[in-house]
């Protein structure tokens, strides 16, 4: 079955130039030009990606996915304006895996998009079935759900493979570098401030007081480690 990506960009000719060259790699693509479209499309469809412009009319690309991120953790790639680095930062901060910036490189989109997909997929086959319990967290590798006692925490693609990196090798030290090339790939052309987000939102989940984490800590000077 052919992966499904839907594009959502209020300018037609970049969303037909997506289109065209994505289905020529053999995706499915749906279309969407406004944030009301792209979410009622999200809601009834299953996507493997999401190509996600920030401004949008009626509802901006934030706002599509903070609301996306209430009920799916579908990979989101932000298409965000060159030189607009708060866009990027805002970008990972509502949930966004990746982001892009315009004018984009086709080759450097289909990249992005093969990352995140073997990202959310690749990593069910690689690791054990088993439940581990670290405290009150329990962490389940091949369901990619996690618990805060009874409580299940909403964890996106990027999120749970940050933590399932750092619960699998606890009491290690990663430095940022090295998180962006085993998370995101060496093909990833961001900066060590997407890790920084993402362990800061991760610990805003996982962590009953982030400011004192019991689990993801950091060792100044070198990077973050997880303790069992």
């Amino acid at each position: 079955m052919a992966r499904k990506v839907l594009v959502v960009d209020d300018e037609k000719l970049i969303v037909k130039g997506l289109k065209f060259s994505l289905e020529q790699d053999g995706l499915e693509v749906d279309v969407a030009y406004d944030g009301e479209e792209a979410l009622a499309a999200i809601k009834e469809n299953n996507y493997d990606t999401i190509l996600l412009d920030v401004m949008l009319p009626k509802l901006t690309g934030f706002e599509v996915c903070q609301q996306v991120r209430e009920f799916s953790n579908v990979p989101i790639i932000m298409l965000t304006a060159k030189g607009e680095d708060m866009d990027k930062i805002l970008g990972l901060e509502y949930g966004a895996d990746d982001y892009i910036t315009k004018p984009f490189n086709i080759l450097e989109v289909k990249a992005r998009i093969k990352a995140v997909m073997r990202r959310a997929t690749g990593a069910k086959e690689q690791v054990p079935s088993a439940e581990h319990v670290y405290g009150d967290l329990r962490i389940n590798f091949e369901s990619r759900r996690v618990f805060e006692k009874d409580r299940e925490i909403k964890l996106t693609a990027k999120e749970f493979d940050l933590l399932e990196l750092f619960a699998t090798n606890a009491d290690k030290v990663f430095s940022r570098e090295k998180l962006l090339n085993d998370i995101w790939g060496y093909e990833y052309l961001g900066d060590v401030r997407t890790v920084d987000v993402h362990v800061r939102r991760l610990r805003e989940k996982i962590e009953v007081t982030p400011s004192d984490p019991k689990y993801i800590h950091t060792k100044w000077g070198v990077g973050y480690f997880f303790r069992a």
